[in-house]
């Protein structure tokens, strides 16, 4: 068996403020880790910053590593957790800039950056495209990081399959009212490679755009183990933040592989139209 213990937070960042966020996220990683020993806390999509910074993220933009990531990999190494968490990142040219998701380990070192693959409206804008899918070995198994709009293509998923990923960490700004077209990505992209998803959404406004959250944590034959669906705050009437748990034994994923053999019967020859562009 290889037990694993995932949080999915959902959360409400303060658009263009860092510092309150960072703030906010290490608070979550106390209040998580002092109830019982987590082994990954995933937080949403550009969480240090909001969504809908526009120029500014020219400004908000961090190196990885950098001060968030050492904010962070710092509680990281106290509750010996791992912590996926999305940012703006850049590169050294100050005018290159990617949506990021950032994996730090138990020991407070970076295991690895991913950059958003599939840009969606304005982000295309403002982003760079990645281009790779990497794998990240962790203690517990492979893990492979995406970002919101990536889960919408199958064919981001299934790399990651094919390359051996146990566990999909997928942070989010899934906007409303696309409820039921993000908790279908989730579940299909589960079942159809038969791993895990921990998929953090966020909630809150932003400029213009609201977003309803729906954290869970789903298994290899789409069963949600735990979601935040219809948690609603009694205050405002908007979805609530918190947190998704829940344990699960990512053995189930080779055990499901081979009664299934989804992945062992593919026939790639057959799918030469999936490499045209259109």
């Amino acid at each position: 068996m290889r037990e694993v213990t995932i949080a999915t937070v959902q959360m409400r960042p303060v658009l263009n403020e860092m510092e309150d966020n960072l703030v906010k996220m290490a608070d979550y990683i106390t209040k998580i880790c002092s109830s019982q020993k987590i082994d990954l806390i995933v937080f949403p999509e550009l969480i240090t910053t909001g969504y809908e910074c526009g120029v500014r993220f020219v400004d908000l933009a961090q190196r990885v590593p950098g001060a968030s990531v050492n904010v962070l990999a710092q509680r990281a190494s106290e509750f010996q957790v791992h912590i996926a968490f999305g940012m703006p990142s850049k590169e050294k040219v100050e005018s290159i800039l990617f949506n990021s998701a950032v994996l730090i380990g138990p020991d407070g070192e970076l295991i690895g950056e991913y950059r958003k693959v599939h840009l969606k409206g304005e982000e295309r804008m403002t982003f760079r495209a990645g281009y790779k899918y990497p794998i990240f070995e962790t203690a517990f198994g492979n893990v492979g990081l995406l970002i919101g709009y990536d889960i919408a293509f199958p064919e981001a998923a299934r790399c990651l399959a094919l390359d051996g990923a146990d566990l999909v960490v997928l942070c989010a700004n899934w906007e409303k009212p696309r409820n039921d077209e993000w908790r279908t990505y989730v579940q299909a992209r589960a079942y159809e490679n038969s791993c895990f998803i921990a998929a953090a959404n966020r909630v809150g406004l932003d400029a213009t755009m609201s977003f309803f959250g729906d954290s869970m944590i789903v298994g290899p034959r789409g069963q949600v183990f735990a979601s935040l669906a219809g948690e609603v705050d009694p205050k405002t009437g908007e979805p609530a933040e918190g947190y998704a748990l829940a344990r699960v034994d990512l053995s189930d994923v080779r055990r499901n592989r081979e009664e299934f053999q989804t992945l062992q019967n593919r026939e790639p020859d057959s799918y030469k139209a999936i490499v045209r562009k259109y």
